[in-house]
């Protein structure tokens, strides 16, 4: 129950953006919020669903994301559970990611298109971090005490 105060969802506030509308720009929301329509730009918020009419495109900062419609851009998130789109040049970083197929018929195909996943460290850990690991051995640059 200490996850639903923490969304909101125990009082039942979301933020929905509604089939037929289109967003643009920053959207931050300490609510869940539900996308039925389209998202474009920046947005932070603990909790995402994206409906299967829904799409979301742009840097995402998020708890946790369930998508049955499409993303494309740059998410960052502790858990991901896919089972809709995700467009060519996307970037998901997560600590957890679960794809979920299913078909009416025959064959299920997957298509990720251009896409980069990261699963497993903290996404919220500087990537910075990691790139001063790998520079430690570099010789200090002339005219510097090494």
């Amino acid at each position: 129950m200490a996850d639903l105060k923490a969304t909101g969802a125990s009082q039942g506030k979301q933020t929905l953006v509604e089939e037929g509308t289109h967003f643009k720009g920053s959207l931050v929301s300490t609510c869940p919020i539900v996308v039925r329509g389209r998202i474009e730009g920046d947005t932070e918020t603990p909790s995402l669903t994206v409906s299967e009419t829904g799409a979301v495109h742009g840097r995402v900062k998020v708890g946790t994301v369930v998508s049955s419609g499409e993303i494309a851009g740059e998410f960052d998130a502790n858990t991901v559970q896919l089972s809709g789109r995700v467009n060519d040049n996307t970037v998901i970083r997560a600590q957890t990611l679960e794809v979920k197929l299913s078909t009416t018929e025959g064959k299920m195909e997957v298509v990720f298109g251009n896409a980069r996943l990261e699963v497993g460290d903290d996404p919220a850990k500087p990537r910075e971090e990691k790139e001063k690991k790998g520079k430690k051995g570099e010789p200090a640059p002339e005219g510097q005490p090494a």
